[in-house]
């Protein structure tokens, strides 16, 4: 769910820095001076210089509560968000009772992720502000996001019944409303949103959101065009690009697509990362004879699924040239097996800013890359059509484990041998209703004429119980193969299998990569179907999507009925 960001309070805090007669309370001349400097900076996008002015003034007047205020806004904008935390904080004890404080240290917080101060520090806003609806929407937001779904419905129903016109009340409970998987509901929200404010741009960017998970997919892009055209926030501009081109690429507007979706790489997209290489950003330039530095981004499937454009990269350098390749430390073994003109080695991760740095230690001296490229940055040039996936296997497990585990299934009795995930390991709020529940698996997992094999990484104890003594079936778990750590070894299981079904995980990447054939289970189309039934990444795959968004039991229907046709081994 992309969610409207909270609110900041600082039209306020420019009106009284630019009056005419300035309070006392706001510093010396000199202070004020610099505060008048760093407000219309701050307007007009320049955060650094509005940061550099405000600091003058906090320097100019240490006792100063709105220079610090306004140093913290410019930072918060800056992505040094420990830092406005931290200015924020210093404004907050030079002034209590300041409202938009609160307001603006919330905001901090939450997108910190220290959900519990922010709800505090939202509920003093509130009582000082309790006709405004910024921070309801905040509260609201920060119980959301921490996963107290109802207690943010109810605050949002109070809300709007003290100001049913405001329209950020009815986005906001759009959002949490999503988060249950209740998207046609969302839709009215949102719409009643547009109803009160016709020109709100976060509102149809987010009925364009929703229309993303129930269709029509061209009624989608109609609303984020739209929300584009109003869009007057820079942050949220960059947002709604990267949510269209995921749009885009869904319907397989590809060449259009992949460009808006390098929004990801913009440092001021919440989700960005940082690439520290010691090298420039490729960006389509000549690569014969250069050395080229992919790094991985997002998450394990992500890099596994990224991965198939690396032969065009070995191609692009040429033989004079080399490609490196920083993944995951647990891919690089079976990276360095399956494309061995490569030196891979493990990616390092660091945290600034509440944002993954990532980074190659290794690739200096003799490995010193020309340029560097996150690994998914390349699907702009090569892969600007379904015609250009080779829709190949591209991993290569080790042979002789690939016969160890065709041994241990056959130990098992009479196949098919059918891999299962069903659940990633990172269940947030947001992500949770991607993902069955193991309760949902009591049709397929009644079949008698197949065996299931545990794909699940990471602690699934609870989960198997739960299948064997509620559902009354067998899911084979390997317990001497540690699915989440030896990749390696789970690639050769894969491999062995007859075909695996799961969530769009990292299970199965590894499962499709090596070319098993491979049945993703969706609770709605997913953009990685570049608008095909499959996945044109892999070999052999094919998506189940449920009659309506998050209908698990119809989906599971659906696959019983698949799967109890597949003959006997």
């Amino acid at each position: 769910m992309l969610h409207a960001p909270p609110q900041t309070a600082k039209d306020a805090l420019f009106a009284t820095i630019e009056r005419d007669k300035i309070s006392k309370s706001l510093g010396n001349a000199r202070s004020i001076q610099a505060l008048r400097k760093a407000v219309p900076a701050f307007k007009r996008g320049d955060y650094k210089n509005a940061a550099i002015a405000a600091a003058e003034a906090a320097d100019a007047d240490s006792k100063s509560s709105v220079a610090f205020h306004l140093l913290a806004l410019s930072l918060d904008n800056l992505g040094e968000r420990h830092k406005a935390f931290q200015m924020y904080e210093r404004a907050l004890a030079l002034d209590p009772t300041e409202a938009e404080l609160y307001l603006n240290i919330g905001t901090a917080a939450s997108q910190l992720r220290l959900f519990d101060g922010a709800i505090k520090s939202f509920r003093t806003y509130i009582a000082l502000r309790p006709n405004c609806p910024k921070g309801y929407n905040n509260l609201a937001g920060a119980l959301r996001d921490k996963g107290d779904i109802d207690e943010a419905i109810e605050v949002l129903r109070n809300a709007i019944h003290l100001m049913p016109e405001a329209p950020q009340l009815w986005v906001t409970l759009g959002t949490v409303t999503g988060e249950q998987s209740d998207f046609a509901t969302a839709q009215i929200f949102y719409r009643e949103a547009l109803r009160i404010d016709p020109k709100m741009a976060r509102a149809y960017h987010n009925l364009a959101h929703a229309l993303n998970h129930t269709g029509p997919l061209d009624e989608a892009l109609a609303n984020y065009d739209r929300a584009l055209e109003l869009v007057t926030e820079e942050a949220d501009r960059i947002e709604m690009l990267h949510a269209r081109g995921l749009c885009k690429v869904a319907m397989g507007q590809l060449e259009d697509g992949w460009i808006e979706y390098e929004q990801r790489h913009n440092p001021r997209f919440i989700q960005s990362n940082i690439y520290a290489a010691n090298a420039p950003l490729w960006d389509g330039e000549d690569l014969d004879g250069k050395t080229l530095l992919l790094i991985g981004e997002q998450g394990l499937g992500d890099e596994i699924m990224f991965a198939g454009i690396i032969p065009d990269m070995i191609e692009r350098v040429g033989p004079k040239g080399r490609v490196l390749g920083a993944f995951d430390h647990r891919l690089v073994t079976l990276m360095q097996r399956s494309f061995p003109q490569v030196h891979f080695g493990p990616e390092a991760h660091l945290k600034h800013n509440a944002k993954t740095v990532r980074l190659a230690p290794w690739a200096r001296g003799d490995l010193k890359a020309d340029y560097y490229a996150p690994l998914g940055a390349p699907l702009k040039f090569i892969r600007k059509n379904i015609e250009d996936f080779p829709q190949a296997a591209f991993l290569k497990p080790e042979p002789a484990r690939v016969g160890y585990w065709r041994e241990r299934l056959s130990e098992l009795g009479p196949g098919p041998y059918v891999g299962i995930c069903w659940r990633s390991m990172l269940l947030t709020t947001q992500r949770r209703k991607f993902f069955s529940p193991m309760e949902a698996w009591r049709a397929p997992l009644s079949l008698k004429n197949v065996k299931f094999i545990n794909l699940q990484y990471g602690d699934c104890s609870e989960d198997l119980a739960y299948a064997r003594d509620k559902l009354g079936a067998t899911i084979h778990n390997f317990e001497d193969l540690d699915l989440k750590n030896n990749l390696d070894d789970n690639a050769a299981l894969c491999a062995a299998l007859d075909l695996a079904t799961s969530a769009p995980t990292a299970a199965a990447a590894i499962a499709a990569g090596v070319g098993t054939e491979t049945w993703f289970l969706t609770a709605g189309r997913v953009w990685p179907q570049l608008g095909t039934d499959h996945y044109p990444w892999y070999a052999k795959t094919r998506v189940l999507i449920p009659p309506a968004f998050g209908d698990w039991p119809a989906l599971m229907e659906m696959l019983a009925g698949d799967l109890a046709k597949l003959p006997t081994k």
